[in-house]
């Protein structure tokens, strides 16, 4: 027997018509690629959408067709990503931080027939336009005024592009597995892949981003999403946000502590989210000018491990609570949030902060389990270190043209390439990258957790530890410090510092000093450019 409920298909417009009906009022402020801060709210984006839409019917877009953006959290940015997906086309992000060849081999491989951009980025379309054959038209998300002047063909200005359409347009119709977005992973190992979002996915992954015990969003919240929507989906803020009636706080292209503190203060932020780089360099700022965030109550941190002493400072010297995260372009991307249970509030805060560093706990929604070598589940005792494999709504069961088909198995587990462990609590953490993993005598050495204490020390700015071979050990731990501007430290120093903090096997045979340590485009560490580069150190104790 079937239940009596009506068929009501999740799909992705439903969210930004449901925020201009109950919601239509509340602001959503841009940083302009042109300069200004300009506000709207979400009538207005609800309207333009449809505009979008209908502008994109009329030169030929269809269900199913991929139209690609590539572009910074703006209000355009967000109307586009809505009317592209109530057309039943599929809003594919391009990161402008790729190389070029990797983005025209993403947007070929995703047979891309429209680019919406940015001005910042004519010089690079202009660049790469002639590699793209598929596409029809390029719309610069600008006005007519100020349209680059770039040898791109078949360029046309956003607001022109959308004139005359109707805002009354009609969302198409279809099935809620249709596929709604497309995003390429960073392709650290071969080509990038691509992930498949579906209508019923993205909406699930808003509804569990926004859980008391996930990001914890409110209609009374202003939200400032400093992650970009190029990187999975803006952490779902780009949904979730309007979904729950949110202010929504629009960076645009300046990303920069001066910029973003400014944001934070004048439009009363209350929650925000982005990688540990872009916290590292707010910190600095706000110890710098001495300035306070008081109407900060939550930041998201995910893309890396968030170091203790960041944590720390947001914690007691701002009072602002820290939720770390993790997840994957794969996952949608959220797989774990680090709130805290109720045994873990009960604790003293410096207990509570052995909780935090972790990486947190899986939301309904997201099953997760550690295996060994052997494929069979490990003990969640915190203490056994597996493979870590996810499945759920929406997590992705293949990539897009069958790539990589290896990452799943028969039982719908995806493997996500990480090496972690799982406690009695449900607590996860990440040991390390299945491919970073540091295998000395036979064990192994968790990178993550050495770099985020050496980060600790008062004159590192960043941290990066590989593994260098050894001819006794297989490989020990080499670590790499960037020290802050006007700090010193010695190999002595540091070393001291970590000593009684980690495993005496764990220890780093050595330590070296650069200048900057080389991130991915989506602001992680690229730790095989580092093994590359001290490919050939020779440790002092591999000497005969």
């Amino acid at each position: 027997m079937l239940g009596l409920m009506q068929d009501w298909p999740l799909l992705v417009h439903k969210i930004i018509d449901h925020a201009a009906l109950n919601h239509g009022d509340r602001e959503v402020v841009t940083r302009t690629v042109e300069g200004p801060i300009v506000r709207s709210n979400y009538a207005a984006i609800a309207r333009r959408a449809r505009k979008v839409a209908h502008a994109l019917d009329r030169l030929g877009i269809k269900l199913g067709d991929r139209v690609a953006t590539m572009a910074w959290n703006t209000a355009r940015h967000i109307e586009a990503w809505y009317g592209i997906a109530g057309l039943g086309a599929i809003y594919h992000t391009l990161n402008p931080r790729l190389f070029p060849d990797q983005i025209v081999y993403i947007a070929n491989h995703a047979e891309d027939k429209v680019l919406f951009f940015d001005a910042t980025f004519a010089k690079l379309v202009e660049e790469i336009a002639p590699r793209l054959p598929g596409v029809e038209l390029f719309v610069c998300l600008t006005d007519a005024a100020h349209l680059p002047k770039a040898n791109i063909p078949n360029l046309v200005a956003y607001e022109e592009f959308i004139a005359g359409t109707d805002e009354s347009f009609a969302w198409a119709e279809f099935d809620e597995h249709t596929a709604c977005g497309l995003c390429y992973t960073s392709g650290t190992t071969g080509n990038p892949k691509g992930v498949l979002y579906s209508h019923r996915s993205n909406v699930l992954h808003a509804l569990i981003a926004a859980q008391a015990d996930a990001m914890a969003l409110r209609a009374c919240d202003a939200i400032l999403p400093v992650v970009p929507m190029f990187h999975a989906n803006a952490w779902a803020i780009a949904f979730s946000g309007p979904m729950v009636g949110a202010k929504l706080v629009l960076p645009g292209p300046k990303l920069d502590g001066d910029s973003i503190c400014e944001l934070l203060t004048t439009e009363r932020v209350t929650m925000t989210a982005a990688v540990p780089t872009v916290w590292l360099a707010l910190l600095q700022y706000l110890e710098k000018t001495g300035k306070t965030l008081p109407d900060m109550k939550r930041v998201v941190i995910g893309g890396s491990a968030a170091p203790r002493a960041m944590i720390e400072a947001f914690e007691k010297k701002y009072g602002i609570t820290v939720i770390h995260a993790w997840g994957m372009t794969e996952m949608s991307p959220l797989g774990t949030l680090g709130t805290l249970k109720p045994h873990v509030e009960a604790m003293e805060h410096e207990r509570q902060l052995d909780y935090k560093c972790k990486q947190g706990h899986a939301p309904f929604g997201v099953e997760m389990k550690i295996v060994g070598d052997d494929e069979a589940e490990l003990p969640r005792d915190g203490k056994a270190f597996g493979r870590l494999k996810v499945r759920g709504p929406a997590v992705a069961k293949a990539y897009f043209r069958g790539e990589g088909a290896s990452a799943f198995d028969a039982e719908g587990w995806f493997d996500t390439g990480d090496v972690a462990t799982i406690d009695a609590e449900g607590y996860m953490t990440i040991t390390d990258r299945a491919k970073d993993v540091i295998k000395s005598g036979g064990e192994w050495i968790s990178t993550i957790e050495i770099e985020n204490i050496a980060v600790g020390h008062p004159s590192v700015a960043e941290a990066a530890v590989i593994g260098v071979a050894h001819p006794k050990w297989d490989e020990r731990p080499l670590l790499i410090v960037v020290l802050k501007p006007g700090q010193t430290a010695s190999r002595e120093d540091i070393l001291g510092y970590l000593t009684g903090k980690i495993a005496k096997w764990w220890m780093p045979d050595d330590v070296v000093f650069v200048d900057e340590i080389p991130h991915t485009a989506t602001g992680k560490i690229q730790k095989m450019t580092l093994r590359e580069r001290f490919g050939a150190y020779r440790l002092p104790t591999a000497a005969a």
